[in-house]
């Protein structure tokens, strides 16, 4: 049985995400660890699935701390020196619901993944009935924000003067960012700040469609900064002074630069994934850095790799995928709560416009290409015969995917979506829309004959 995609296990809560299931992935978990701190977000069905992973992991004969409704980057911050379950399917719709497993603030790897699958797989029984485990209420959410703040003030400064709106979009970003920003002396307009699993303020993915008010807001008022989260604050859109989205690339470019010239290391590196811009590459280069790639929803694995191969002179400063951060010397999990503090400080600082300035913006789309996930492993065995025919002077990888690297430094990457039923084609290039529009015609066709 595969239960995890790129970003833990997510689905609908009636066929995939159930009761059951979460009972018996907490069993299953309960043997990697004596104790699991639990989190959920604001969906409706959180309370149901987090009953159903304690009783599972108490089963098996952990003890859980129960932490209620929280982001998931303060579980995974809770999860260190032991093991965390986060219930939340973090921009899905609200009738989705998922499970992310951490230990000692990091995502579980392919392998603990996969031994957890097995276990349930194998429908383990409960432990002897006087080694169950028990539990107790917990409280996070106070130290997390204090940590945050006290970051963000030593690596970079506060935000005294910045007025920055922050679209909460009813998640758990509510919970922290607003009051970070407002620990950190930041004028904070907080849009779609009551939590609620229905999400009645805008759809829980933050898309330029779906900020479309905090962009007009923001655009009518006296703002530097706009900050967009998703359900469980994991993720980040960033919007400019004139309400316009900054794209990703550049967002994680200026943090990457940033945090490779603050690095003692000798050696600074940058993990990121392939669907990341050039301009990340020619950022961290210029600041004196190089970059790594792993594959899309492994940032984990990235710094691991890094961190094995590398010497005491290598140092992993930072690692991201758009709109997905992990700050390495704060914690090893993905946290825009951090994002929102650190990009906060730096427009206070610097001013946003001088931030973009060094960053060369080349024309970049994205598109996503239906495909049934019972179709995707035919659809990109034959994308992979027919882009190389296709594109014969490409340089090929099919490493994450499949990228094509031109001459001109354009390059194009397709690969199968691990949480929705899509392939996604990313390319950056002057001619982008040519070259977009050629990839997926021929995806659409591999789609439609595998």
């Amino acid at each position: 049985m595969e239960l995890f995609g790129t970003a833990g296990i997510r689905g609908s809560v009636r066929e995939t995400v159930t009761p059951e299931l979460a009972l018996s992935v907490g069993r299953a978990a309960a043997a990697d660890g004596d104790e699991f701190v639990v989190g959920r977000d604001g969906r409706e069905t959180g309370s149901a699935l987090a009953a159903a992973v304690e009783a599972g992991l108490e089963s098996g004969g952990t003890r859980v701390i129960r932490l209620g409704q929280v982001p998931t980057p303060a579980l995974a911050y809770a999860s260190q020196g032991r093991h965390g379950v986060m219930i939340t399917a973090s921009h899905n719709p609200p009738m989705d619901n998922g499970l992310k497993l951490f230990v000692d603030g990091t995502e579980y790897d392919r392998d603990a993944e996969r031994a957890v699958e097995a276990a349930v797989d194998d429908r383990s029984r409960p432990a002897e009935w006087s080694t169950w485990g028990e539990s107790e209420r917990g409280d996070v959410l106070d130290a997390y924000r204090t940590a945050v703040t006290e970051y963000t003030r030593t690596a970079v400064g506060d935000c005294a003067g910045l007025h920055v709106a922050v679209d909460c979009g009813n998640g758990m970003g509510s919970l922290a960012t607003p009051q970070v920003l407002r620990g950190l002396g930041g004028d904070v307009v907080a849009l779609n700040a009551n939590v609620d699993g229905h999400f009645p303020g805008r759809e829980s993915k933050p898309t330029p469609e779906s900020l479309a008010d905090l962009r007009a807001f923001v655009a009518d008022g006296d703002f530097e900064l706009g900050i967009g989260h998703d359900g469980d604050a994991d993720r980040i859109v960033v919007i400019d002074g004139d309400g316009e989205v900054v794209h990703e690339d550049t967002a994680l470019a200026i943090l990457a630069a940033f945090y490779v010239r603050a690095s003692g290391a000798t050696d600074p590196v940058v993990v990121t994934t392939p669907n990341a811009s050039a301009r990340i590459d020619e950022q961290v280069e210029q600041a004196g850095g190089r970059t790594e790639r792993v594959r899309l929803g492994a940032l984990h694995e990235g710094i691991a790799a890094v961190d094995e191969a590398g010497d005491e002179d290598t140092a992993v400063a930072f690692a991201a995928e758009p709109w997905k951060h992990i700050h390495t010397e704060f914690g090893s999990w993905i946290d825009a709560v951090v994002s929102a503090a650190v990009l906060g400080a730096l427009v206070s600082r610097d001013g946003l416009e001088s931030l973009r300035e060094p960053v060369t913006e080349r024309p970049y789309r994205k598109v996503s290409v239906a495909c049934p996930d019972d179709r995707k492993p035919n659809a990109m065995d034959t994308l992979s015969s027919i882009l190389v025919g296709a594109f014969p002077d490409a340089v090929f990888d099919t490493e994450y995917g499949i990228r094509l690297t031109f001459e001109d430094a354009s390059w194009v990457l397709v690969r199968p979506s691990g949480t929705e039923p899509y392939i996604r084609v990313y390319a950056e290039s002057d001619s982008v829309d040519e070259l977009v529009g050629e990839v997926v015609e021929q995806v659409e066709a591999a789609v439609e004959t595998s």
